[in-house]
């Protein structure tokens, strides 16, 4: 039955037949073939490089040339999660909606944004699960329609090595009008400075000089000295500014476009031009591109060290048309985007089968289907239950999930989730290059041993249940061989046959096990109810394989207690 079940999920989904075109793209273009979005699980026994196949996968999904190196594939790999384009995460048992999608987590910031940890107090606020936070990349990095962008053309923003600067533009939700204004003009603003004009002040020399005239003694860590040098003198053109809502959330960025300037009649006296490249209506989460909290100054340069470039550069690709505006280099600093450029994401869901996928995925397993992400012909979003945010999976976000076959919890995999995944199998496989490069060093037939042990536990259990080729990659001498079958095959074979070690010696021989006769103890001679042939054996792993292990398991000579032994069989190449 579970082979059939295995058989049916197999056949891929039906192909969509063509994708809808962006809302971005001003001007006409060219058709140009875009991945269609991918739901795909990779499934075997263990040791057929599940691991291996979904970092190949999750590297081509993301439009990216393939290396055929291992070493080159894993590099690229890891530079993908860096820049947030792959995420990974791991099914359990306790995995549950509040933790993939969406939930309530405690919070010790008052609704002024102050801190109440002190009085015991705390708030419960929506926070996004790993899910959520990658479809927001993914639908940020398409460059669908916002405040900043709707109306220009979209284009690639290099962040480069510009300077990134965190900036508070008023309090999230006690001086949102601050910050409301600087949308609507293009300025950002400084509360800092006495409503002193710096621009006649360069350096950092210059500004605690003045400061000081009117406040002698004041130490250059005060704010009005610090923040007015970082505003006025640190900052350039061309600069990103991260507007922050709170100290773990981001709700715009900026670029800077022109020179300070003084407003007398401001409230903020202190002003920059920029140009909104990302407004979020939906504050997205620090970690994204920084991987430390905001403090609470109101304007300082990030440190590099925890600076994800290639993140912000991933958030980055669809922004407004720089060439708008006056600021120098524009014309190299971006280059037009479309539907190629549209960066690929990959969330890849090792052990998927092990969670209760229909509690974890919740309501949103309809948006799974290919046809029903976002920018599809056949669209459709849902309100998240805590956050009463409307939310849809994009397109340009593929899932990846893994299953061990061996698994016995197998079998509970959602129906629902079977009808929107391609299924494909990975079997142990004798004729990869990595594994003949493995028989070739140690000189050893390890393919034949392989498919001998294979076709026993077929024979004995179920082909759900084979040893993968990955267990003997990489091993170099005959002892690395017996290393992998004590620690690895003998104790998984313990696991399939649930410590049956009569059948573990069918499938292996008695070169790797040997079984004594178990007599009755003293004292308990009168209790023996056992008949010769139901005598018990104490079985245990050989502290050294016989010199003829592998001559037996290839030949098939499976010696029990008992039996005569088998005659001495030459070792095969």
């Amino acid at each position: 039955m579970q082979s059939f079940i295995w058989e049916t999920c197999r056949a891929p989904l039906d192909t969509i037949a063509e994708t809808a075109a962006t809302d971005l793209e001003i001007e006409p273009m060219p058709a140009i073939e875009i991945p269609a979005p991918t739901n795909l699980i990779l499934y075997g026994p263990p040791g057929t490089g599940k691991t291996y196949a979904t970092a190949r996968e999750a590297v081509r999904l993301c439009a990216e040339n393939v290396p055929e190196d291992r070493d080159e594939l894993m590099a690229l790999y890891r530079r993908l999660q860096k820049e947030n384009r792959i995420a990974f995460l791991t099914f359990h048992q306790s995995m549950a909606y509040e933790d993939f999608v969406e939930g309530l987590r405690p919070d010790t910031k008052s609704s002024d944004g102050e801190d109440a940890s002190s009085s015991g107090g705390f708030q419960l606020v929506p926070a996004p699960g790993i899910f959520r936070k990658i479809a927001r990349l993914a639908e940020e990095a398409a460059g669908l329609p916002d405040k900043a962008s709707s109306a220009s053309k979209p284009v690639r923003l290099d962040v480069g090595q510009r300077q990134v600067f965190k900036m508070s533009l008023g309090r999230a939700g006690i001086e949102d009008h601050i910050y409301e204004d600087a949308l609507e003009t293009g300025i950002i603003s400084l509360g800092w400075g006495g409503g002193i004009d710096w621009t006649d002040h360069d350096t950092y020399e210059a500004i605690h000089a003045r400061w000081n005239q009117d406040h002698p003694g004041t130490n250059g860590n005060d704010g009005n000295i610090s923040q007015s040098y970082r505003f006025r003198v640190s900052m350039k053109v061309g600069d990103l500014v991260l507007i922050s809502a709170g100290n773990t959330q981001i709700r715009a960025i900026a670029e800077v476009t022109g020179d300070y300037a003084f407003a007398p009649d401001a409230e903020y006296t202190n002003q920059r031009p920029v140009r909104w490249l990302k407004v979020f209506d939906d504050p997205i989460a620090v970690d994204t591109v920084y991987s430390r909290p905001f403090t609470q100054r109101s304007c300082y340069r990030l440190r590099e060290e925890f600076l994800k470039r290639g993140a912000l550069q991933t958030l980055l690709s669809n922004v407004s048309d720089p060439q708008e505006f006056d600021i120098g280099a524009a014309p190299e600093s971006a280059q037009a985007a479309g539907p190629a450029n549209i960066p690929q994401f990959v969330l890849v869901i090792d052990e998927i089968n092990r969670a209760n996928v229909s509690k974890v995925f919740g309501e949103l397993i309809t948006l799974l289907e290919p046809d029903k992400r976002l920018g599809m012909t056949n669209a459709l979003t849902v309100t998240l239950p805590y956050s009463r945010r409307e939310f849809g999976v994009p397109a340009n976000l593929h899932i990846i999930g893994t299953m061990n076959t061996a698994d016995r919890s197998i079998a509970r995999l959602d129906t629902a989730l079977r009808r929107r995944f391609t299924f494909r199998e990975l079997a142990p496989d004798v004729h990869v290059a990595a594994f003949q490069e493995a028989v070739r060093k140690t000189g050893m037939a390890l393919d034949k041993v392989l498919t001998g042990i294979n076709e026993r536990i077929e024979y004995l259990h179920d082909r759900e249940h084979r040893i993968g080729h990955a267990f003997f990659i990489g091993c170099t001498t005959p002892e690395d061989v017996d290393r992998v079958m004590r620690q690895k095959i003998i104790p998984l074979l313990q696991e399939y046959f649930f410590e049956d070690w009569g059948m573990i010696a069918a499938v292996l021989g008695t070169g790797f096990v040997e079984g004594q006769p178990l007599g009755a103890p003293r004292g308990l001679e009168k209790l023996q109810t056992f008949a010769p042939s139901e005598a018990k054996i104490r079985w245990r792993v050989r502290d050294r394989f016989a010199a003829d292990a592998y001559d037996t398991l290839l030949n098939g000579l499976v010696e029990l207690p008992g039996d005569e032994p088998a005659d001495q069989v030459a070792q095969e190449a």
